[in-house]
């Protein structure tokens, strides 16, 4: 998943962020208005006792002004900060002057800025009383009225009235005192926990995460549940878990916040430390446990038994739940718990924790970041977006380089930006911000996954990763173990066909490790991978007691032949690669720990080689032959466990192998002149076999003996050839086979996960497949048989069917048991239905494409889970006379094809499609009526839009991608057009000539500057631009009599007004108008004239 904009991923200190932590550095958020002759001693004390004990700071005055200090500054000070202001109105409020002075300066303060609370209580008096003053209210009016202007006592009077009228609390001798404060308290901790959240910095991007991880917190449920948010340093982990707590907090009792628990948890007071702060936090209180053991049931007796959200910051291995908090089925059912962390092997403790995995930033919100701090805007001026781009390549979509970046760029010139971007280019020095914070994960590791790491970083990206494991088991890496710590620590990835992936960034801090080895001397350094340094190191000749891994890349050095000389002194040389040159020479004697030699495209190998640490050879591509003197050699190699001869095209014959016992691997596949059998009964270990492109027509030994092998690849897609095949093993995981026989055991291959067959004409699959409990793909490419007719049912457990090129299949086995299924494809057959389709409840992926017969195709509307929907040459569903499509809320479909050829389709509805990234054209569908694309947040374009020439309606709001449209001028029948929040769309032309047009609503198109002259559009009735922040004007909205009341802003709102009433009747439209800040600025000023441009 894409990640999140923050300027900070890790904390250098532990935080703890709770209610109070959350206020700012202000002096009080409560104030208290009380008459203290009547409540003083009473239901004042208790209600600030309460807040006190909830670290809520609240002003009052006998205590916190000076003595004898009037209505002052201060005071006014005191009331301005708060946001919250709690007037206990009792009997004798009203007569005293500072109290209604108080309430009428709260009063003020509500109209001049936004975000204050009132939360009014009726102590031992009449609501009625105070709103009308009467009563004792209206008895101390009278005594007011003698001693203050009437000016100043009608004001009092108003302010009882507006805040009289609000809904508080009436404390009567009755109820319970205790009860109201309570309810006074929770509300006074939610509306605080609304106003100050977590500080979350740019929120660039984040909405679709949050709401993702929300989703998985399942709100609703009564079951504590437990979230991991994983990602590396600086993805942004941080900024979603605050997020996330901002926009559910407001949901639970009790709420806590801790940054930095990994750093806490490294002091010998850690644990206790951690107990503290959750206790005090939940418990409202300041709580000081003297040990684990306390803590424990401290937490148990009295924090477990609240509704509370609990989100622990950076959490590493240390992080033990049970030592710190106890059990987690002590907490209530309604509680949830949200842990981030590099390490994702720490939430393997919590049984059916859900993870959200945060990725790498879309282009398209790194720039926006970018831009934030480069040039304090949302976007780049144009005449830096091309250089702006490049600085967001570098990047490579991780929050924290773009911060930096941007940062660094801001107000500097433009030289110092294009030196800076060469600077980022190369690789980032270890005390750049960005690595210091990524080098803490690598700093954790042990001393062999750091050598496995520096190997990826430095050569294998993108390698697979089977032959190298070889490698560092020959050297002790323990590279299982260590493989799944740099996963689960976010330093690397492994992707679907098991090739190492590491981000850019991650990668650079690797490289620049291995650089600080020898600054000066780049051939003296441990790994050596750039063409330069490894000519240098092999020209010097000299003693080399460091290079461990050398890859030389001779493409540019074409007079350059390397022979034994080059290599002699490079003694502790584990692995060497050599690419596109001839190797020469005698390698008996030198090279004594080489464990992986990787030869590409080399016209000549070395005569001969050091096998007795060989376990990896590697001559892809090469030209070596039959009598090759290595083969002799080769007798040696008692640890060889792979050999690659792939696309060895001089070999004509299979080399002789017996004696490499150690064997797990065999590729000789695209060695198109190699014919006859190939023996592999000796090899014990061998658990991979490919002969893919070969002439081998038989395999020999007892193969049923090689229980170690898991797969075989002797599909042959261009020249099958007739291999005979007999009783396999039952080891085997993966067969892919062009057969003209028969497999006499395949139902006995119990462990079989992906079987495919191409060109098997007379190869019957039995009828009992199914009993392949653990079969996951199915493939039938151009086998022109009935092959899948007789069969009782597929295996349950398929995730991918293919059947490809089987014209003669008329009918396939019903699907319905097929609940597992995510991708099927289904191409030139001849079946007429496909039964169960609606069943597929897990489909992700289906393709049909060249099925003539096919007629019907039930239950595409239960199909959920459906991404990609390709349907080609299905002539006989008749979809050509299809009308209307609704794929509403299909939120993770991603592409739809064909629909261009719906040329009947009136109606399009995809609104909820929050993943779909294109549509194809649609200019072909001359009679659409209807497109609704609304909340297609990822569409970044609508091509054919403007050649509609039927449209009546288009509603696409919330296409936050889409930037430019074509020309609409055409759109002559175009009724309602609604585009509200596409932040990103910078102009719509052609607008002015939509004549037809009554309903245009595009509010919140932040980037739009110019709409033209919309005089022309006489049908207009309502019109809504509010929130276009950089429209400047709106040209001919004074010609339209239809339109009432267009709903912009105010700058804008005024001129309208002006140009089309004029001076004389402008006050009073303004009177009548619903624009309440307008009505308010004309009676402050005595309702004078408004002259176009003020505000």
């Amino acid at each position: 998943m894409e990640p999140i904009a923050s300027s900070s991923s890790s904390s250098s200190s532990s935080t703890c962020s709770t209610l109070p932590s959350l206020l700012p550095a202000r002096e009080y958020e409560v104030f208290l208005s009380f008459r203290g002759f009547d409540v003083r001693n009473t239901f004042s004390d208790h209600l600030y006792a309460s807040l006190s004990r909830s670290k809520i700071r609240a002003f009052r005055d006998e205590e916190e002004l000076p003595k004898g200090e009037e209505i002052s500054p201060s005071l006014i000070r005191a009331i301005g900060e708060s946001k919250i202001y709690i007037p206990i109105f009792s009997e004798n409020y009203a007569s005293s002057k500072w109290c209604l002075q108080e309430l009428a300066q709260m009063v003020e303060c509500c109209k001049r800025e936004k975000g204050h609370l009132f939360l009014p209580i009726f102590y031992l008096v009449d609501p009625r009383d105070v709103r009308h003053q009467q009563g004792p209210y209206e008895q101390a009016f009278e005594q007011h009225a003698q001693k203050h202007s009437s000016h100043t006592v009608q004001g009092w009077k108003e302010a009882l009235q507006v805040v009289g009228k609000m809904k508080g609390w009436h404390v009567t001798e009755s109820n319970g005192q205790g009860v109201v404060i309570n309810e006074v308290l929770s509300k006074i901790e939610l509306h605080l926990r609304r106003i100050y959240r977590l500080v979350t910095d740019e929120l660039v991007g984040i909405d679709t995460h949050v709401e993702e991880v929300v989703k998985l917190l399942n709100l609703g449920s009564n079951n504590p549940k437990v979230i991991g948010i994983h990602g590396m340093g600086g993805i942004g982990k941080t900024t979603l878990s605050k997020a996330v707590y901002n926009k559910i907090s407001a949901q639970f009792d009790r709420c806590c916040f801790l940054e930095g628990v990994k750093e806490t948890l490294t002091r010998n007071d850690g644990v206790i430390s951690l107990q503290n702060k959750i206790i005090s936090s939940i418990l409202r209180q300041d709580y000081q446990v003297e040990n684990m053991s306390e803590g424990i049931n401290v937490i148990k007796e009295r924090v477990c038994k609240h509704k509370l959200i609990l989100v622990l910051d950076d959490v590493d291995d240390k992080f033990e739940f049970d030592q710190i908090l106890g059990k987690l089925r002590d907490f209530s059912l309604e509680s949830r718990f949200i842990f981030t962390t590099r390490n994702k092997r720490v939430l393997d403790f919590f049984v059916g924790c859900k993870i959200y995995e945060v990725g790498e930033m879309s282009p398209h919100y790194s720039l926006k970041l970018f831009s934030k701090h480069a040039f304090r805007t949302d976007h780049p001026p144009k005449e830096d977006a091309v250089i702006s781009k490049e600085f967001v390549k570098v990047a490579a979509g991780l929050p924290l380089a773009l911060k930096v970046m941007g940062s660094l760029l801001f107000h500097r010139e433009r030289r110092f930006w294009e030196d800076k971007l060469k600077q980022f280019k190369g690789i980032l020095s270890l005390e750049s911000e960005v690595s210091k914070i990524m080098k803490i994960s690598y700093d954790e590791l042990t001393p062999t996954e750091k050598q496995i790491f520096l190997d990826i970083a430095c050569l294998f990206i993108g390698s697979k990763k089977e032959a190298l494991y070889n490698m560092w088991n020959a050297c002790s890496f323990h590279p299982e173990s260590g493989i799944n710590t740099l996963v689960d620590r976010s330093l690397m990835k492994l992707d679907e066909d098991n090739r190492f992936w590491m981000h850019d960034h991650i990668r650079d801090l690797g490289r620049a490790i291995v650089q600080e080895e020898d600054i000066r001397h780049p051939h003296r350094r441990s790994r050596i991978w750039s063409e330069k340094d490894a000519m240098d190191l092999l020209r010097n000749n000299e003693v080399n007691n460091r290079a461990e891994v050398l890859m030389v890349d001779m493409l540019r050095w074409k007079n350059e032949v390397l022979t034994e000389n080059e290599f002699k002194k490079l003694h502790w040389l584990r692995y060497l690669e050599v690419r596109k040159r001839s190797l020469t020479g005698d390698f008996s004697k030198i090279l004594p720990n080489l464990c992986m030699l990787r030869l590409y495209v080399c016209d000549s190998t070395p005569a001969n080689l050091n096998m007795k640490k060989l376990v990896v050879l590697d001559l892809e591509s090469c030209g070596v032959e039959d009598n090759w003197r290595g083969w002799k050699e080769m007798q040696l190699a008692q640890k060889l466990a792979v050999i690659n001869l792939r696309d060895c095209q001089e070999l004509t014959r299979a080399p002789d192998l017996s004696q490499c016992v150690s064997l797990e691997s065999i590729n000789i596949e695209g060695c198109s002149a190699m014919k006859g059998a190939l023996h592999i009964g000796n090899f014990k270990n061998l658990k991979t076999l490919k002969l893919v492109g070969t002439q081998i027509t038989e395999l020999t030994g007892d193969i049923r003996m090689l229980q170690k092998l898991e797969e075989i690849d002797a599909q042959d897609e261009v020249t099958p050839h007739s291999m005979k095949v007999g009783r396999l093993p039952t080891s085997l995981k993966r067969l892919s086979i062009s057969s003209r026989g028969e497999i006499p055991n395949l139902l006995e291959l119990k462990e079989l996960e992906s079987l495919s067959f191409s060109r098997c004409y007379h190869l019957q699959i039995p009828e009992d497949i199914g009993e392949l409990v653990n079969l996951k793909e199915l493939i039938v490419w151009r086998s022109p048989l009935d092959a899948l007719f007789p069969l009782k049912a597929l295996p349950s457990s398929l995730t991918t069917l293919a059947v490809v090129d089987c014209g003669k299949l008329w009918r396939l086995p019903s699907l319905a048991n097929l609940n597992k299924l995510t991708a099927l494809n289904l191409k030139q057959l001849g079946a007429w239905e496909i039964r169960g389709l609606g069943e597929l409840r897990a489909l992700k992926t289906m393709e049909i494409t060249d099925a003539p017969n096919l007629n019907k195709l039930d239950g595409l509307e239960t199909l959920f889970h459906l991404t990609h929907l390709k349907l080609e040459g299905c002539g006989s569903l008749g979809l050509k006379n299809l009308v209307e499509l609704h794929m509403k809320k299909c939120t993770k479909l991603t592409r739809v094809t064909g629909i261009d050829r719906l040329e009947t389709l009136r109606a399009l509805k995809m609104s909820g499609c929050r993943s779909i990234k294109q549509l194809g054209d649609l200019s072909g569908l001359e009679n659409l009526h209807t497109l609704d694309i609304s909340g297609c947040i990822e569409l970044t374009e609508v091509k054919g839009i403007e050649r509609l020439p039927s449209l009546e309606y288009l509603w696409m709001s919330d296409c936050r991608s889409i930037k430019e449209l074509g020309n609409l001028s055409g759109l002559r029948k175009l009724r309602q057009f609604h585009i509200r929040g596409c932040t990103e769309l910078t102009e719509v032309k052609g607008l002015e000539r939509l004549q037809s047009l009554e309903y245009l609503w595009m509010s919140d198109c932040r980037s739009i500057k110019e709409l033209g002259d919309l005089s022309r559009m006489k049908k207009l009735r309502e019109f809504d631009i509010r929130g276009c922040t950089q429209l400047a004007q709106v040209k001919g909205l004074e010609e339209l009599k239809w339109l009432w009341d267009p709903r912009m802003d105010k700058r804008l709102k005024v001129k309208y007004l002006w140009e089309r009433y004029g001076e004389r009747q402008v006050n009073r439209v303004v009177r009548f108008a619903h624009e309440k800040h307008l009505r308010r600025r004309h009676s402050r000023n005595g309702a004078q004239p408004l002259s176009p441009g003020k505000t």
